[in-house]
């Protein structure tokens, strides 16, 4: 028999399942950023658990976070009235006033103005005082920086 006419089993030609990708550079994270991680670890473990049928997309992702939390460094307390990791930074950039929390990789989320401590922007900020001018984005004094606070416990949570 020719084969070309042999059935071979769906899963060969499947395309490969690849390890999630880990960010660049050292995992820090702030006190929620662990809770987190440590929340997501146990979620996966009940899931699979709970319903072992189809496993392979969740066990990924289980080595996933099982590897942030045991590379994850809590970051130092913020030095006072400056920029860091867990701290919320309020300024201007190009004349508009934003707000940003300054959070792990793990934990950024733009939607809720939580920014990656890796992100251009806040590696712009970080180790700024207020008051400060800061070039970004090819412009000499695109940011100010008009205060500069712990993020609020009612949103450590």
């Amino acid at each position: 028999m020719s084969v070309a006419f042999r059935r071979e089993s769906d899963d060969e030609h499947k395309e490969p399942r690849f390890e999630l990708p880990l960010p660049a550079g050292p995992n820090i994270v702030t006190p929620r950023g662990d809770r987190l991680i440590r929340a997501q670890v146990q979620r996966l473990e009940r899931s699979l658990a709970d319903d072992p049928a189809d496993p392979e997309s969740r066990q990924r992702d289980l080595r996933y976070w099982n590897t942030r939390a045991a590379t994850a460094e809590l970051a130092p307390p913020p030095p006072e009235g400056e920029v860091a990791i867990g701290t919320r930074v309020r300024f201007t950039l190009n004349g508009t006033e934003r707000r940003i929390d300054i959070v792990g990789a793990d934990e950024a989320d733009p939607a809720t103005h939580r920014i990656g401590f890796a992100s251009p922007l806040a590696q712009a900020m970080i180790g700024a005082e207020e008051g400060e001018l800061l070039p970004f984005n090819g412009k000499a004094d695109a940011i100010e920086i008009l205060a500069i606070g712990l993020i609020p416990d009612e949103d450590a949570a």
